[in-house]
């Protein structure tokens, strides 16, 4: 029988089938036939997420101290579609203490508190109070900081999260992970703002973009989860990119590859899955001197 389907699926020879009481043979595939199919585009019905993740330690760290969660769900009962995504990107703080626990602490507290106070009430039959959803992000990211503080003290991290719900997401931000829109026609479109001294003198003017890249306080960090001097949050609303998408990213990937070349890359990739792990195999291959995290969301 082995044999049998080895011969069937090879179908550049000619193969005998039997058919009832006689023989059939096929004939091979020409060139053209094995084309791969150009399929049209259809619309999805119901919407929702494509997503792909990737991480990598680099090529120049011992351990890796980033942490992701991503979860996609959808719910379509003829009364309602709606898609539903919860992503986090956090990258623990180089030369803190316990740097690596502090982003494993923050994306599990940041995780939990959305799916009680946002995905856990959809799908409830009774009416539950709950608040917006800008209102579930800035808290989610309080249990954070509350979490980094009592599990890893002396730790510190950044903390990039989004929750997509039907067309719109909702991004939650400290630090320097970046949130990115991307779009068809090349633009790559920063949602999120740098809480960095490089990224500040820039805002001042004192330094241009590209000094910035090779500055040697790029990492130092004026708002971070861990740290004691109370701070809110970046907190904002926006439409999900359609078509386009969504990425979350450490600086192991934005201050490697530049926007183009992660353009380029996300373009020429057939899902969001192959573009996550072509964006961490050419950072690597730049070098990979951090860890690298990245998630990419695709609304269909």
């Amino acid at each position: 029988m082995r044999k049998f389907f080895e011969r069937l699926f090879n179908c550049r020879k000619p193969v005998t089938v039997e058919s009832g009481g006689g023989f059939v043979e096929t004939a091979p595939l020409t060139d053209e036939q094995l084309q791969p199919l150009t399929i049209a585009p259809v619309k999805m019905e119901p919407a929702h997420l494509l997503v792909g993740v990737g991480q990598s330690v680099g090529r120049q760290r011992d351990r890796n101290e980033d942490a992701l969660f991503s979860l996609t769900s959808i719910l379509s009962d003829g009364n309602m579609e709606l898609p539903f995504g919860v992503f986090i990107v956090a990258d623990g703080m180089g030369g803190h203490e316990h740097g690596e626990v502090a982003s494993g602490v923050a994306v599990r507290a940041m995780a939990e508190y959305i799916l009680s106070r946002s995905y856990l009430p959809f799908l409830s039959m009774e009416d539950r109070q709950r608040g917006s959803l800008q209102e579930v992000m800035e808290n989610g990211v309080i249990q954070a900081q509350q979490a980094v503080v009592r599990y890893a003290p002396g730790g510190g991290t950044t903390l990039t999260a989004a929750l997509v719900v039907g067309e719109q997401v909702t991004v939650a931000h400290v630090g320097d992970s970046r949130a990115y829109f991307v779009y068809p026609d090349g633009r790559m479109q920063v949602v999120t703002q740098d809480h960095s001294l490089v990224h500040r003198l820039v805002e001042l003017g004192q330094i241009s973009e590209q000094e910035a890249l090779v500055h040697p306080q790029r990492n130092v960090l004026y708002r971070a989860l861990g740290q004691s001097e109370p701070f809110r949050p970046d907190i904002h609303t926006h439409p999900m990119p359609h078509p386009g998408y969504l990425m979350i990213c450490s600086d192991g990937l934005w201050g490697v590859l530049s926007d183009q070349e992660m353009f380029q890359i996300i373009a020429g990739a057939r899902n969001p899955a192959l573009a996550c792990k072509s964006l961490v195999d050419a950072a690597n291959a730049a070098g990979g001197p951090d860890n690298i995290s990245v998630i990419l969301v695709q609304y269909l």
